[in-house]
């Protein structure tokens, strides 16, 4: 390996190989069909004004499986999916309060320690399958229901947002 030494580079120099680092551990744009789109407080976006995710760049991510029962199944669901707050993270995104939209315009407010506190997922896969837009997906935010009488809720239930679509970080 060849050694550079940081005296022999000119300030344009100095400063492409600085910008080559930085942008080695940014989000690289999507090259496959977007599935999901964070917006508001993001600080490493991938288009002019938000972080845009293909399946691929969901699947990237390290992934969690939770087993749970759900109000909208008679069985439990085997759920597949990065943890909510590792894709919050991938887009450097801060804030209070996640404002979740649905492709079918259901809205509902996460706030954003929910992502830390109970292990959220963003569910692509029931069962080992990929979630088909008619039966919840692409991408379905879901809590482990299971794991804490808390969350077998109303109010935990509605956070749960199914064909999931963009994110608005406030």
């Amino acid at each position: 390996m060849s050694r550079i030494s940081v005296r022999f580079l000119t300030p344009a120099l100095l400063a492409a190989a600085l910008l080559g680092a930085v942008s080695a551990h940014a989000l690289q744009p999507a090259s496959g069909k977007v599935i999901l789109t964070i917006s508001g407080k993001v600080a490493d976006k991938n288009t002019a004004d938000a972080a845009q995710f293909d399946l691929a760049m969901i699947e990237k991510l390290p992934q969690q499986t939770f087993t749970t029962m759900t109000p909208w199944s008679k069985e439990p669901i085997k759920f597949t999916g990065p943890l909510l707050r590792d894709v919050l993270a991938a887009a450097k995104a801060s804030g209070t309060t996640i404002k979740a939209m649905a492709l079918n315009d259901y809205k509902t407010a996460i706030p954003l320690e929910d992502a830390q506190k109970y292990g959220v997922i963003l569910a692509h896969r029931m069962n080992d399958e990929l979630i088909p837009v008619r039966t919840k997906g692409p991408l379905f935010i879901v809590y482990p229901f299971d794991t804490k009488p808390e969350l077998q809720s109303a109010k935990f239930y509605g956070r749960s947002a199914w064909q999931l679509k963009s994110m608005d970080i406030e």
